[in-house]
């Protein structure tokens, strides 16, 4: 588990098995992000058409958790999501989107 989100670096959390985990949407993880899923535009653009996979969420949690702990699995977090249901994760995914779209 890391620190808590600062909302001024556009960060998110995402609880997942019980554990409250930081999103931040670096360069870094979004650049991984999107090597994995295509370009970003594209994602926003899934996304704003209610397009957007829930491995494709998952997969830009994935990338975009802080201080990600080695025993956490890319599996769990989408378990997370789906625990969460869509209306439990769509803050956070609102957040990393409009990170895209706008920046800080």
């Amino acid at each position: 588990m890391s620190a808590a989100a600062n909302a001024l670096r556009g960060e998110g959390e995402l609880r997942i098995g019980g554990a409250t985990h930081v999103l931040r949407p670096s360069f870094g993880a979004l650049v991984a992000a999107e090597a994995e899923l295509g370009p970003l535009f594209a994602l926003v653009e899934r996304a704003a058409d209610g397009r957007l996979a829930l491995g494709e969420m998952a997969t830009l949690f994935w990338h975009c958790i802080a201080e990600r702990p080695a025993a956490l699995t890319h599996e769990a977090v989408g378990e997370a999501v789906v625990a969460a249901g869509l209306a439990g994760a769509t803050p956070a995914l609102r957040l990393l989107l409009g990170q895209i779209l706008q920046g800080r």
